[in-house]
């Protein structure tokens, strides 16, 4: 049989497959296709790929033999069952030192158990985070690979090559140990649920509010694409307010507002949840899609539960708009500065060793969430390793100071017409509860306490000989409930 010449090989050819073999194959790497259904494999070869070094495999047994070793496999299947049946497949075939590389949208605990028994067999695992959709995947997506560290070396070339580049520097670097590349792929599409729901409540404020066409939004976009908030969201968004029918109504109007989703801002959401971890955001954007499908319901509320009479804006219309544009980046902040904090907590619990910046700099171009915004996050990372949070770099300090007068505004305009704004809103309840020393925590102590004798600690320099520093302190707040405390929790 000939020398194996594939330099990578990948299984499953829907479109993402199939535009990422061809993006590594005009990159110069020989890519080995295979799909379960072997007749796409035909298709394929003889039509996208004809003319290309791409070789096919009608068999496991063939693709793994077409290999050279360390043999390296990228799985582009259904995340679940699919992925862990492709690798039960693949393992006996396979020899010490393998790699497989799961590139779907697969949840990071199943990751962490894949890295682990996959290296009990003398393999190697990877799962990569890939970002940019069909276009990304084949001109150059962002990646984010995780799992075996033994396997980057092997590796690397192919996928910083294959990946976006911005100024020269690959979008994709190493993540981290075990699921970190799934796990930091999940908080980008935790923020990216967060972003286009800003973007949306943006809209909603000028389209509903201030009474301005899809054709004037547009161009009120596309002018903000040339500041701080230059992004491809932002870019897409003005493309999309200026598509027409063929009656010349917009199109975006005639869409049901009905916000679909696939679990991966869900899976962000509960991960915060479970960390202990403010991302409220992100929370607040899968909650608006959640409130989005109840269409049915939110019309017959509509017609029964009357909210304010709607007043013509007196004010400086462009002040506004002015006003807006700092409103949205503001809350940007705030969004990309929980999600990091949100990635900082559980690199602690699990033990992996981030690099943030890495990580910004991953996402400044081929993904979703790419902007000009994501250079600063980098510049701040990289200056401080070990940043605590975004909010405390002077970049992002001065940025929120300025921002903050019309930021308050906006809301505050929202909440006078009644147009709902969750994630503006909860955003600047963030920054708010962030920089307030005190917050009303405790009283919620003390009602915790009367109710369950849960216990409560003494402020610092409050102490004296009944409230000592650092104890659990129960009080018998009537009398009748005793002097026994129940066991204690602090988020």
């Amino acid at each position: 049989m000939a020398a194996p010449t594939g330099d990578i090989g990948l299984i499953g050819l829907a479109v993402m497959g199939q535009n990422l073999i061809l993006n590594m194959n005009d990159k110069g790497f020989t890519v080995i296709a295979y799909n379960r259904t072997t007749s796409k494999v035909d298709h394929f070869l003889a039509n996208e790929a004809k003319g290309t070094n791409i070789q096919g495999a009608h068999s496991i047994e063939e693709l793994v033999a077409k290999l050279k070793r360390p043999r390296k496999i990228i799985l582009l299947v259904k995340a679940g069952s699919a992925v862990d049946a492709f690798i039960e497949q693949l393992t006996p075939h396979l020899e010490a030192g393998d790699i497989i590389i799961d590139g779907g949208n697969s949840h990071y605990p199943d990751s962490i158990r894949r890295t682990k028994e996959l290296e009990a067999k003398g393999l190697l695992f990877v799962g990569s985070g890939v970002s940019g959709g069909e276009e990304g995947a084949r001109y150059g997506p962002s990646l984010m690979p995780g799992g075996s560290p033994a396997a980057w070396p092997s590796i690397k070339e192919i996928f910083q090559k294959t990946a976006a580049s911005v100024n020269g520097e690959p979008c994709c670097d190493w993540v981290g140990e075990t699921g970190a590349g799934h796990y930091v792929k999940m908080v980008h599409n935790g923020i990216e649920y967060g972003d286009m729901q800003l973007i949306a409540e943006a809209y909603d404020i000028l389209k509903r509010g201030l009474g301005v066409s899809e054709d004037e939004i547009a161009d009120i976009f596309q002018k903000w694409n040339k500041g701080v908030l230059d992004s491809f969201l932002i870019e897409i968004t003005q493309n999309i307010l200026k598509f027409k029918d063929d009656d010349g109504e917009p199109v975006v109007a005639k869409i049901l507002d009905q916000a679909g989703q696939k679990g991966t801002g869900k899976w962000t959401a509960v991960a915060a949840l479970d960390a202990g971890m403010p991302v409220t955001l992100i929370g607040e954007a899968v909650f608006a899609r959640c409130l989005s499908a109840i269409k049915e319901e939110r019309v017959r509320a509509s017609r029964v539960i009357a909210g304010p009479q709607k007043e013509p804006f007196k004010g400086d219309k462009q002040q506004f708009i002015d006003d807006l544009e700092q409103a949205l980046y503001a809350s940007k902040i705030i969004s990309y500065a929980q999600g990091f904090m949100l990635m900082r907590e559980t690199a602690k619990e699990l033990n992996w060793n981030l690099n943030y910046a890495g990580i910004a700099r991953m996402w400044r171009g081929g993904c979703i969430i790419k902007s000009v915004f994501l250079g600063d996050i980098t510049s701040a990372y990289t200056k401080n390793a070990n940043l605590e949070s975004l909010l405390f770099d002077d970049f992002f300090n001065k940025a929120l100071h300025k921002a903050q007068p019309g930021w308050r505004r906006v809301i505050a305009q929202g909440v006078i017409w009644g147009i709902a704004l969750p994630a503006f809103s909860t955003a600047l309840s963030f920054f708010d509860g962030y920089r307030s020393e005190i917050v009303p925590a405790n009283l919620i102590q003390a009602q915790r306490d009367y109710f369950g004798a849960h216990t409560f600690r003494v402020l610092p320099g409050k102490e004296n000989a009944k409230f000592k520093t650092g104890e659990d302190i129960h009080v018998n707040w009537t009398g009748r409930g005793g002097n026994v405390s129940a066991s204690t929790y602090v988020a």
